[in-house]
Formats: structure tokens, C-alpha cells, sequence
């Protein structure tokens, strides 16, 4: 499991533009995903805080937060801008911070109500995407408009053990150019 700094060390064009989708309305806003008791979906709106720190949200007490208490499991999904159908897409597992320090700093950050009863959630990042359709995206010079480009990170580290972060194997072919993939995995 990487951390968010991890991550955009590691892929800060990647980072940069995820971070521009999840933040195009000023304060974070996007989709998160859960997994209920049941190992349903559960998807609500959330307001991401990505620092140079890592990546986080503030949960209040909730059927979401209860979720990620039980089960880390998450997956968050950009709002959709105006203009383009653009796209970004973190997944990973959530762990409760529990540093007073880093919360307040956060909380600072993530302007959180301290009269809330809420609880700070940092999400690690196994896999990130990025999509973007349209001019000025990932794409090749010369593709023309509404063609897509879509950049894939992987967890170095799940990958090498042959999934992702659940430890289940990863079967699917790796695709690179046809439609614009980028995935990256590390060597053998």
C-alpha cells in the first residue's frame, strides 16, 4: 500500500492531474465507495483533502464510516467537470489517523467543524487512473477531438506480489498504446 506522497513521487504528472479533477470546485469533492457488511457497494459524496502529506477524509458517523472502520476497502471517483467527461479514479484502504498532531493539521487544511462528530480516514493508493477525453489530454499530438487517453498507476509493491493490495492475483493482460493505456508495472 502506497501513501498519496508515495504515489506522487513516484507519478507526479499523474498526481497533479488527479488532484486538479478532485479539486476543480475548490474544496474536494468526489464519490466514495465503500464496501457494506453484506459486500455490497455503498457510494456516497465525500470532500477529499489531498496534502502533500497524503490523501484523506473527514467521515461522520455514517453507514460509510462504519464501513471503512470494518472493512478498509475504498474506492474514490472524481465529480464529473462541466466541460469534459474527464475522469480520475483512487483505490486503495482507508486507515483511521490517530495522531492528534496530524489530525489538527489536516483538519486546518480540510477546514473541519471541530464541533462535528467526525473521524479522519487516510487513504492509501493501490491503483490510480486518470481519463481524459478531448483536447489538452494524455493523448498522442495529432488524435483527434473526443479521443480519450487513459494513465494507470499500480502499486509497485501489490503488483509484485501479484495483485492488488488484497493479495488477489491480477490476471488481466497488460494493454499498452491501442487505446491509450499507460500501465505500469515493474519488471519481473
Amino acid at each position: 500500500m502506497a501513501s498519496w506522497s508515495e504515489f506522487a513521487a513516484d507519478e507526479p504528472r499523474l498526481a497533479d492531474g488527479i488532484r486538479l479533477l478532485m479539486q476543480q470546485y475548490g474544496p474536494g469533492f468526489g464519490y466514495l465507495a465503500t464496501v457494506r457488511a453484506d459486500g455490497g457497494p455503498r457510494v456516497h459524496p465525500v470532500c477529499p483533502v489531498i496534502t502533500d502529506e497524503g490523501l484523506f477524509c473527514f467521515v461522520v458517523d455514517s453507514p460509510k464510516r462504519r464501513d471503512l472502520e470494518r472493512d478498509g476497502r475504498y474506492a474514490l471517483h472524481s465529480f464529473p467537470p462541466e466541460e469534459t467527461d474527464d475522469e480520475a479514479y483512487v483505490a486503495g484502504r482507508a486507515q483511521p489517523v490517530t495522531d492528534p498532531a496530524r489530525v489538527a493539521r489536516v483538519a486546518r487544511v480540510g477546514r473541519a467543524a471541530p464541533q462535528v462528530d467526525w473521524r479522519l480516514f487516510e487513504f492509501s493508493v493501490d491503483v490510480a487512473m486518470l481519463t481524459r477525453r478531448d483536447q489538452g489530454g494524455l493523448g498522442q499530438p495529432g488524435e483527434g477531438h473526443g479521443s480519450s487517453a487513459v494513465q494507470v498507476w499500480l502499486d509497485p509493491v501489490a503488483a509484485h506480489r501479484g495483485g492488488d493490495a488484497s493479495g488477489v492475483p491480477d490476471r488481466r493482460p497488460a494493454r499498452r498504446g491501442r487505446h491509450g493505456f499507460d500501465t505500469r508495472r515493474p519488471a519481473a
